[in-house]
């Protein structure tokens, strides 16, 4: 049966006191960690130098007390897209821009054999006059073996999720390998540095996203190619937790960084850089735990986005061009990144893709003798289509 909006209605008016008080709660919260941001912009940064250590969210890098509500303005203001566009043009001519996306397709029950297909894809611009650029793919079939079926309590999806991380950020390397001291080349990971949703896993599980980014952070160093992780809708409390530290405020879990600070950004402000210095996974990081800088963009109408780099990049002087970067690159994709919407477009497995999979799967198994059953829901399910 349909849902009854007359009974949700019902039920949430009965809850509308449970509802405003964690409106109230959360708006409390929210006051308190604004009042302590206001007066930490007084402060010089050899104050904060003196008063943070160990796991106390962030330390900045640039000079916080020169920043009004830690808002570093762009002045960017056009008066037309198409002067905007002018203003890309001029940023991103000869820079090459690249992402990496992936799709895949999971292991389905109405197989008798568990296999699972991982397929990345890629977007490079070099902004060259000719207008060139390149778009491909690469693909990996995981076998029963790599899937580890057949093994008590083993997640075979979380198998294909984990090749798929894998095989992107190594083509994220090796684009970096190839074009090795290329400042005018940005490498887009399209999510966080810091891997913290690994820590829901098991030790292997964390050790082994944790190496891929450990690789990807290290080849960015090694080959001198910037590296940016673009955070679309970022959680993370790494400056709230810095402030939660230096003003002993009640830890609050329904504020978070953007919420924050996007109140009074306006479109290409940016916050000053800080240097994470987050609880959990980064203690995995080593050499590189130190080494991750961090600053929020104002990139479209909702909370600003989050860009992580590595340090090397603040550290050579490198930051502002990059972020001029992405700024272009937004304008472009009209508030996100071109070039990760456009690695995303390559790389989509769609339903179709899904039924030549199979079918080219089926034919192959029966060519090879091999005892391979579609269910009768998937045959029934293909003849219809």
């Amino acid at each position: 049966m349909p849902l009854k909006p007359s009974q949700v209605l019902a039920k949430l008016q009965t809850k509308r006191d449970d509802f405003q008080l964690f409106d109230q709660k959360a708006v409390q919260e929210f006051q308190k960690y604004q009042k302590a941001l206001q007066d930490a912009t007084q402060k010089p940064n050899a104050w904060f130098t003196e008063q943070l250590s160990g796991d106390c969210g962030a330390i900045p890098l640039e000079p916080l007390n020169h920043c009004p509500e830690w808002i570093v303005r762009s002045n960017l203001v056009w008066q037309s897209r198409e002067q905007s566009l002018t203003w890309v043009k001029e940023k991103l001519a000869g820079i090459a821009t690249f992402a990496v996306d992936g799709s895949q397709i999971y292991p389905s029950k109405d197989l008798s054999i568990p296999v699972a297909l991982v397929q990345i894809g890629w977007f490079e611009n070099p902004h060259l006059p000719t207008g060139s650029y390149e778009k491909d793919i690469e693909l990996d079939v995981m076998t029963p073996a790599d899937l580890r079926a057949g093994n008590s309590g083993e997640p075979v999806d979380r198998r294909v999720s984990m090749r798929r991380f894998e095989m992107e950020t190594q083509r994220l390397i090796d684009y970096m390998e190839d074009h090795a001291h290329c400042e005018t080349c940005l490498v887009f990971l399209d999510g966080s540095l810091i891997v913290t949703f690994a820590e829901a896993f098991d030790e292997e599980t964390r050790n082994f996203y944790t190496h891929c980014v450990l690789k990807l952070l290290q080849a960015s160093e090694t080959f001198r190619v910037p590296l940016v992780a673009y955070i679309d809708t970022s959680y993370a409390r790494d400056l709230t937790v810095m402030l939660q530290t230096l003003f002993e405020l009640p830890e609050s879990r329904s504020v978070h960084d953007a919420q924050l600070l996007g109140r009074n950004m306006q479109w290409g402000d940016r916050t000053p850089f800080f240097l994470s210095q987050r609880s959990g996974i980064l203690n995995r990081y080593g050499k590189q735990s130190n080494k991750i800088a961090f600053t929020y963009l104002k990139t479209h109408d909702g909370y600003p986005v989050r860009l992580e780099i590595p340090l090397w990049i603040y550290d050579a002087g490198l930051s502002d061009r990059v972020i001029d970067w992405v700024r272009g690159e937004v304008i472009v994709g009209n508030g996100y990144p071109y070039v990760i919407e456009t690695a995303d477009q390559v790389a989509v497995l769609k339903n179709d893709d899904r039924q030549v999979f199979y079918r080219l799967l089926q034919d192959w198994a029966d060519q090879e003798a091999l005892n391979l059953r579609l269910s009768r829901k998937m045959v029934s399910k293909a003849r219809r289509r």
